[in-house]
């Protein structure tokens, strides 16, 4: 069952109420199911990051408390993750492709879980991320009636939590020349890129702070040399002394929008 496709057809008023496919006009009023839903976490707690074109599937759990007398099975149910001061079915939302499943604990609590798909923007559906939705979104969760035959039979919980949805980062580095005698000046360049879900594609991210690390062979400890800014195209160039054979790489901390990243390091044979 798509828990989408149901919200969507719900807030229309055509939901089917029964296999011949009562019209809602004549259904048997409904409502929402009784259910609480609490202990919800996205993603192990940790940020969503999507680039510019693979699909991201990551697992969401929550509890659900009922009344004894609920049967589960006649619920559909499942996290939303929206934006807005409250969530309704007009909420920019993304929501779950299945509805969730659970283990009871006991008749009246139940641990769930449910997956959620978040993909940049491609055949133009109506919950395909864009750029401008990076960031922080509030987290919530609905409960429908499988005979549910208006919107009214949704119950649609927010405020339980928030939950980073970031653009993804990609850091390149080059430290040169190689090999280089001690002393001398080393060329360190390099870009700072990010997912833009407008053009699934990589563009680069200006005006950034990034740290030059650097890391003597046979140590396992990274220190910060110096802070360089991109630039216009996201580019990053600096200059330094050469001291000792080891690893240069760039590290980006990431923002409110953007997920951190770190390049893959460049290592420099010092003579």
């Amino acid at each position: 069952m798509r828990i989408r496709a149901l919200v969507i057809a719900a807030a229309c008023g055509a939901v089917a109420v029964s296999a011949l496919a009562v019209p809602a006009a004549q259904a048997a009023p409904t409502a929402a199911p009784a259910v609480t839903f609490s202990g919800v976490s996205v993603n192990g707690g940790k940020a969503v990051v999507v680039g510019p074109t693979t699909k991201v599937t990551v697992k969401v759990t929550y509890t659900i408390k009922k009344p004894a007398s609920l049967n589960i099975n006649k619920v559909a149910h499942g996290p939303v993750l929206y934006r807005g001061a409250t969530l309704s079915e007009t909420s920019p939302s993304i929501f779950g492709d299945e509805a969730g499943t659970c283990t009871a604990s006991s008749s009246t609590v139940l641990k769930c879980s449910a997956k959620l798909q978040f993909r940049p923007k491609s055949a133009g559906d109506f919950d395909d991320l864009v750029n401008g939705q990076a960031g922080a979104w509030k987290v919530g969760a609905l409960a429908i009636a499988t005979d549910a035959s208006s919107a009214d039979d949704i119950k649609w919980v927010g405020n339980l939590g928030t939950a980073k949805v970031l653009r993804q980062g990609k850091l390149t580095v080059n430290a040169t020349p190689e090999p280089v005698k001690k002393g001398k000046t080393l060329t360190v360049t390099g870009k700072l890129s990010r997912a833009n879900w407008d053009s699934n594609a990589y563009a680069g991210y200006a005006g950034q702070s990034v740290k030059l690390q650097f890391r003597k062979k046979g140590s396992s400890t990274y220190t910060t040399v110096k802070t360089v800014k991109t630039g216009s195209t996201g580019n990053l160039k600096t200059t330094v002394k050469a001291s000792a054979d080891g690893y240069y790489r760039y590290s980006f901390a990431g923002t409110g929008t953007t997920a951190p990243v770190s390049a893959a390091a460049d290592f420099i044979d010092v003579k």
